[in-house]
C-alpha cells in the first residue's frame, strides 16, 4: 500500500471515529477493530476488480464500505455510491471532500438510481441476501452482459448460493476472506436471467 493511500485511509478512519457517535455508520461493537473489520475487509476486493473496469456501483454504501475504500485504492475507476440515508450521504461527501477522493454519491433508493449510467461492476457489503441483491441488479444485468458482481458474504454464503433461483445463470469465482476465516468473497460474471 502506498503512502498516499495510507494517508487517505487514516483520515477516513479519523472521520469515522468522529461521526460514529452521532450516526450509526458501522456496528458499534466493531469500532475498536474498524481497520480489520471494515477497511482491510474492503481493501481486499480492490485486487479482484479487473483492470478494464471503468464504472463501479456500490449499493447501500452506508459508511462507505467497500465503495469509498475502493475509490481510494483504485482512483482510475468512476465510483458511484448509492445510499438512501441522508446523514450517511453527508458523511460520505465529507470523507470524499476531505480525502480528495472522487466519488459520485447518489442519495436515493437503489430502485431510483438513474439508468443513464451503466456500471461495469457492482459491489454490496452487508446489504441483503444474494437473491435480493440479484433482484436489485436485474436492470444492469440485462443492460450490460459483461457486468461483474462482487459480494462479500459471511458464514451463510453457501446457504445463500443455494437459495439463488434457478432462473439465474452465472460463472462464479469464490475467494477466501483475508479478514474472516468464515467469510468468502463471491465474484459473479456472465450473469443472465433465464426468466
Amino acid at each position: 500500500m502506498d503512502e498516499a493511500l495510507k494517508t487517505k485511509l487514516k483520515s477516513y478512519q479519523a472521520l469515522l471515529d468522529k461521526w460514529q457517535p452521532k450516526i450509526n455508520l458501522i456496528s458499534s461493537n466493531t469500532l475498536n477493530n474498524a481497520w480489520e473489520r471494515h477497511f482491510k475487509d474492503s481493501l481486499q476486493m480492490a485486487d479482484l476488480i479487473p483492470n478494464n473496469i471503468k464504472t463501479l456501483f456500490d449499493l447501500g454504501s452506508g459508511g462507505g464500505f467497500p465503495g469509498l475504500v475502493l475509490a481510494m485504492a483504485r482512483p482510475e475507476i468512476s465510483v458511484n455510491l448509492v445510499e438512501s440515508d441522508q446523514k450517511k450521504c453527508a458523511f460520505l461527501k465529507t470523507v470524499s471532500r476531505e480525502t480528495q477522493t472522487a466519488a459520485k454519491i447518489h442519495n436515493c433508493r437503489i430502485e431510483d438510481v438513474s439508468h443513464e449510467i451503466i456500471p461495469d461492476i457492482i459491489t454490496a457489503r452487508a446489504l441483503a441476501s444474494l437473491p435480493q441483491l440479484f433482484e436489485y441488479c436485474q436492470f444492469w444485468i440485462k443492460a450490460n452482459p459483461n457486468l461483474v458482481l462482487i459480494f462479500p458474504k459471511g458464514m451463510k454464503a453457501d446457504e445463500e448460493l443455494a437459495s439463488l433461483s434457478e432462473n439465474w445463470r452465472y460463472e462464479l469465482c469464490t475467494y477466501d476472506s483475508q479478514t474472516d476465516e468464515r467469510a468468502k468473497i463471491l465474484v459473479f460474471s456472465s450473469v443472465f436471467s433465464k426468466a
